[in-house]
């Protein structure tokens, strides 16, 4: 059985602690994948939320002194209880604040993913990069091997999302093809493909196959996203059309749209 199909018979509960651009989207996108969305942001009740779910979602994009403390609460929360996190370090690069916050929940939280931009992790990996915001700008360094180096730094999963995707940890590396650059003109993609991402890890109870849940994720998000834009040729259309695959399509030709690349363990 596909992790997809886990998902629409489990129907696991993803607890996004997510930006207020996007929350809606995300919502609606996990509910179509055949998830259990919650969004919870008070520190008092973090116990008894993550305490429910199969995944807790970090996503740092309007992050704020009082989410920040409540995720760090939520994160220890789940590490307690085997939950699986996945961190979406949205525009680290971009100010101070931002690179402290996750540069404390990295040393506070084991993440099992962190997700984001080639920019995004370039500033994790501190690698020179040109990015403004929360954009993915250019740079001149491999994103494969990128996403080797952040992933053996902290010891976890990690996806650099693009037109194509780099899905690394740290030993055996994945490239996933596919997409449509109208995805890029939609705000808050990356932060649902998070959420997404967090609903296929949290029917993997496995860690040595959350790996492959990440890529199965990934492949299926870029191929949801390649037929939906068979069909529009704006972004508003898009969306709607995007959401409504997300409910409809399987997973049966998944293997069409991916290619593993195992990576030589470098010494």
């Amino acid at each position: 059985m596909s992790q997809l199909a886990k998902i629409r018979e489990q129907q696991p509960l993803v607890h996004n602690m997510t930006n207020q651009v996007v929350a809606n989207q995300v919502a609606n996108g996990l509910l179509a994948l055949g998830a259990s969305p919650i969004m919870a942001y008070e520190k008092a009740e973090m116990e008894d939320i993550v305490s429910l779910a199969s995944c807790l979602v970090l996503n740092i994009g309007t992050i704020t002194e009082t989410t920040f403390e409540s995720m760090l609460v939520a994160g220890k929360v789940a590490n307690q209880k085997n939950i699986p996190v996945v961190l979406d370090p949205v525009g680290v690069g971009a100010s101070q604040y931002r690179r402290d916050v996750v540069k404390h929940l990295l040393e506070e939280v084991k993440m099992t993913l962190i997700r984001g931009n080639a920019g995004e992790l370039a500033a994790l990996g501190d690698v020179p990069w040109e990015a403004k915001g929360v954009d993915s700008g250019e740079g001149e360094y491999p994103l494969q091997d990128l996403a080797v180096t952040v992933a053996r730094e902290f010891q976890t999963i990690v996806a650099i999302s693009g037109e194509v995707d780099w899905i690394s940890d740290g030993t055996t590396t994945y490239r996933v093809m596919g997409g449509n650059p109208l995805m890029t003109k939609v705000t808050g993609m990356g932060c649902l493909l998070s959420a997404v991402c967090g609903a296929f890890i949290g029917v993997t109870p496995q860690n040595s196959e959350r790996l492959l849940a990440v890529v199965e994720a990934h492949a299926w998000y870029s191929q949801v996203g390649s037929m939906a834009a068979q069909s529009v040729s704006l972004p508003g259309s898009f969306v709607r059309e995007f959401v409504d695959l997300l409910a409809i399509y399987d997973s049966k030709n998944l293997s069409d749209y991916y290619q593993q690349i195992e990576v030589e363990d470098l010494k």
